[in-house]
């Protein structure tokens, strides 16, 4: 089975087409009506329809590390942050 992603806005439309060309199935946040959504809205979106959120904004692993109910996160970081950002979370169990 492929892997489905729905992706927030925090997503560029360049990244979307991107996972497009290559065959991957997106469905955007704005294709859903779900722009400015909590966080948590989003991760409902995504598990309804059996998708995994991608993303780049780190909220979503602090949902996940407060044990919100999701069907898998795909966390892009942002050239903002550096990968040893001690504010993001664990997702290791």
């Amino acid at each position: 089975m492929a892997i489905k992603f729905y992706t927030d806005e925090h997503v560029s439309p360049a990244v979307v087409r991107g996972l497009r060309t290559r065959g991957i199935q997106v469905l955007t946040a704005k294709d859903a009506t779900m722009l400015d959504a909590l966080d948590e809205k989003h991760l409902e979106m995504a598990a309804a329809k059996g998708m995994v959120i991608f993303t780049q904004d780190a909220d979503f692993l602090r949902l996940h590390a407060e044990g919100i109910s999701h069907s898998g996160i795909v966390y892009a970081y942002q050239s903002s942050h550096s990968r040893t950002d001690p504010d993001l979370p664990s997702i290791n169990p």
